[in-house]
């Protein structure tokens, strides 16, 4: 019934009453207690406070291993070498005699310089090649998909192996390889939902009141595909630690005494029987890190994404 409120309808007798005489036809206000703290719920998912608290921690660490450690990462000896955990190393020490907890606060240093740092390349590059794909002619469109699929069946590894021939073994050659790798998905992520919103009416409306290119964009492309490339930038920065741990681990990341997980897992492999500790921590760290993450991509697709929260 289009256009009639439920609450309008009377009935012949003027209300409703069933065998007992209790009213049938009264309606339950939608306002309930229960009905706010189900919205409540689905506007807060688990996975979105689970995702927070994970990478929150860890940024959290990474800060504050900017103004303090408990060791520095260069001192060498202090507690003797592949010495187990106790109450001045928390995590035990290095065949070199450092400190591993240092280490690993450090560490989410890389990790957090890594996620942000890819994001922002992958996401400039991407969303620029989704839209420019999204928006021009056909030809234009083949030609920029061709590159995106070619980008992305080419390994990261190898793409890194490149960049580190040309720049040198460092953070910023890593960061640049993983970044250049991640926009392939995000401009074919940005390029589905462009095409999407460029074909709706009211994005035709506007183009035939007068509004140009960038402004169609700014207006109504880029607002209504940012909830979905949160989600995968999101998920590309976790996917970036992991690769960073991945290139570090390979000696293509940043040389020492520069802190990386993934280095830590290196060093740590010929003194794993003796210490356990130097790569279960850092191993725990990034896993811990990249599943937070994960979770937090999930949980803004399921905040933002209107059939996922239920809403009607």
């Amino acid at each position: 019934m289009t256009g009639t409120n439920m609450s309008d309808i009377p009935a012949a007798g003027g209300q409703i009453h069933d065998d007992t005489g209790s009213l049938a036809g009264e309606l339950q206000p939608v306002s309930s207690p229960v009905g706010r703290k189900g919205l409540s719920a689905r506007r807060w998912p688990p996975s979105l406070v689970a995702g927070v608290i994970m990478v929150g921690v860890t940024v959290v660490v990474g800060l504050v291993s900017f103004v303090w450690t408990p060791y520095s990462i260069d001192s060498t000896g202090d507690g003797g070498r592949l010495a187990g955990p106790s109450a001045d190393f928390w995590i035990g020490t290095d065949r070199l005699g450092r400190d591993l907890f240092s280490q690993l606060m450090t560490g989410a240093q890389s990790a957090i310089i890594v996620a942000v740092a890819a994001v922002l390349i992958a996401g400039a590059l991407g969303v620029v090649i989704g839209i420019l794909a999204a928006g021009t002619t056909k030809t234009v469109d083949v030609a920029l998909l061709n590159l995106i699929d070619l980008m992305i069946a080419f390994p990261t590894l190898l793409l890194a192996m490149l960049v580190v021939t040309v720049r040198g073994a460092s953070l910023s050659s890593a960061v640049l390889a993983i970044g250049i790798s991640g926009s392939a998905v995000i401009a074919r992520v940005t390029r589905v939902n462009a095409s999407r919103v460029l074909r709706e009416d009211y994005v035709t409306a506007s183009i035939a009141s007068g509004t140009g290119w960038f402004g169609v964009v700014a207006r109504h492309v880029l607002p209504n595909i940012l909830p979905m490339l949160l989600v995968q930038l999101m998920i590309l920065a976790g996917s970036a630690i992991l690769a960073e741990a991945s290139l570090s681990y390979l000696g293509l990341g940043a040389p020492p005494p520069a802190p990386s997980w993934g280095r830590m897992l290196k060093e740590a492999q010929s003194t794993l029987s003796v210490q356990p500790w130097g790569a279960i921590v850092p191993g725990i760290a990034i896993a811990w890190t990249v599943l937070g993450l994960n979770l937090l991509g999930d949980g803004l697709r399921e905040r933002l994404d209107p059939s996922l929260r239920g809403d009607r």
